[in-house]
């Protein structure tokens, strides 16, 4: 009897490795198609039978990667920059007509627009987080420093915007002070938005104040694509702007190397929440 099948659209990160791995160890065959300037191949040599690696836009050269191999399931997982959409789009014919069909370039829009189109070919796209049932940490504080009342109450008006922005569908993150708005996170990412804030409010802020860095899932979240997503780099990053906290919404979003994360948070000192 042969192996199930499973395939992954795989950016950059360590998600769709730690997918490659899990589901080669539960017993399946594992092919995985790269999207060029954003995963490797050489990173899943170790876990799959096949990679492959297309550019973004190359729809029709995608969809022929897993039906070549009798793949009918595929994970989408790990970071593709937004901005390459201006960069390193280079469609081919049907990817070309699948962009030219599109209404908006809204994250949301390209890519449910994108799973029906691969169902028209028999590629499915299932949930994101397959393999990864035990990354979704449930609400609380996970560190060992605890938020105050006045930080709790930064935490919640973050949250709120956070869910406003998903809603909106601009970006997953927003950095918050004294009930206003410092940053919110558009195309350049997680990361980048932190560094924006900081430079921001070091500017501009007259005393010290609770600041905050909340990530959040979209309503009705479609576990299929882009995931709220934070790490050890993330936990950097609030760190090097000199922020004292992240917060994220429980068991909607996937920490990479929760252990590690909940050391680190620790050891900087940085107030760790779900939400």
């Amino acid at each position: 009897m042969s192996n199930p099948k499973i395939g992954i659209l795989a950016g950059e990160g360590k998600m769709p490795v730690y997918i490659a791995r899990n589901a080669r160890a539960r017993g399946y065959d594992v092919y995985v198609l790269c999207l060029k300037g954003n995963g490797k191949p050489a990173d899943y040599k170790p876990y799959a039978q096949d990679t492959g690696q297309i550019r973004l836009g190359q729809l029709g050269a995608g969809i022929a990667f897993f039906k070549e191999r009798g793949v009918h399931e595929v994970v989408m997982a790990g970071r593709v920059q937004h901005t390459s959409i201006f960069t390193n789009l280079m469609p081919d014919k049907r990817g070309f007509a699948f962009l030219s069909s599109l209404k908006t370039m809204q994250t949301k829009q390209i890519l449910s627009r994108l799973i029906e189109e691969c169902a028209k070919d028999g590629v499915h796209f299932v949930n994101s987080a397959l393999f990864l049932e035990d990354f979704f940490p449930k609400k609380g504080v996970l560190s060992r420093r605890m938020p105050t009342e006045n930080e709790q109450k930064t935490i919640d008006y973050g949250f709120h915007i956070a869910k406003e922005i998903a809603t909106l569908d601009i970006g997953l993150t927003c950095v918050v002070s004294q009930q206003a708005v410092i940053a919110v996170e558009g195309m350049e990412g997680t990361d980048k938005c932190i560094a924006r804030a900081a430079e921001l409010y070091k500017k501009n802020a007259e005393k010290d104040s609770p600041v905050a860095v909340v990530k959040a899932a979209r309503p009705n979240q479609d576990m299929r694509y882009d995931l709220p997503v934070i790490g050890k780099g993330t936990l950097k990053s609030v760190h090097k702007a000199g922020f004292p906290i992240l917060a994220f919404e429980a068991e909607k979003t996937l920490v990479m190397d929760l252990d590690e994360v909940i050391e680190l948070a620790n050891k900087l000192n940085i107030c760790l929440v779900a939400v």
